[in-house]
């Protein structure tokens, strides 16, 4: 999703395959041995992590992204690097408890304190820096989408009224439209290729 959004925005159009990773293609193999999703596969290069795919795409085109005072890309760093490993590790325990043998709750209050610093630290207008969505928005948004996902009634009766203000823009904007639009599962035998965006 947040390497999407990035190909969006800076305007780049690439082909797309759209995979199931519980059947993943021997081609999808080849490239990448890691076995994940997002990869992007270059003339020169394989980038198979989706912050690198988004710095990849800032390259070519970041007009359609705010651009970050030293300030703003400090605080934007630090939340990335944080919702990345922290907030992710207990995201993903919160969500499949079950497969990771762990403890639901001790997970999503881990989330929640975590949601509760970001509520602290951002004042959103209607993106967290103003009126233009930033890096730091298309970085942590899909994963805090994730966490309402995994229990809505519990996250909307949380006291994060900015956080879930600024998930409501991010859920309703072109931007995530464009995003979660629905593709026919790839195949070696696919005769036409997909362009997206």
């Amino acid at each position: 999703m947040r390497a999407r959004m990035a190909l969006i925005l800076s305007s780049t159009r690439c082909e797309l395959r759209e995979v199931l990773l519980k059947n993943k293609p021997d081609e999808m193999l080849r490239i990448s041995a890691k076995g994940t999703v997002p990869i992007l596969h270059l003339p020169d290069k394989v980038i198979d992590e989706s912050l690198d795919i988004i710095a990849w795409a800032m390259e070519i085109n970041s007009k359609k992204v705010h651009p970050c005072s030293e300030a703003e890309q400090i605080q934007s760093n630090y939340l990335i690097q944080l919702f990345d490993s922290k907030f992710k590790h207990h995201l993903d325990r919160y969500k499949y408890s079950s497969r990771f043998g762990a403890d639901n709750e001790e997970h999503q209050h881990e989330c929640k304190l975590l949601l509760e610093k970001l509520e602290e630290s951002i004042d959103p207008n209607p993106w967290i820096f103003g009126e233009v969505i930033s890096l730091l928005d298309i970085s942590i948004l899909p994963f805090i989408r994730q966490c309402k996902i995994a229990n809505p009634a519990w996250f909307l009766s949380q006291d994060f009224k900015k956080i879930i203000h600024l998930l409501e823009q991010f859920e309703t904007s072109e931007l995530f439209e464009l995003t979660m639009q629905k593709f026919e599962t790839w195949s070696p035998n696919s005769k036409d290729k997909l362009i997206f965006p």
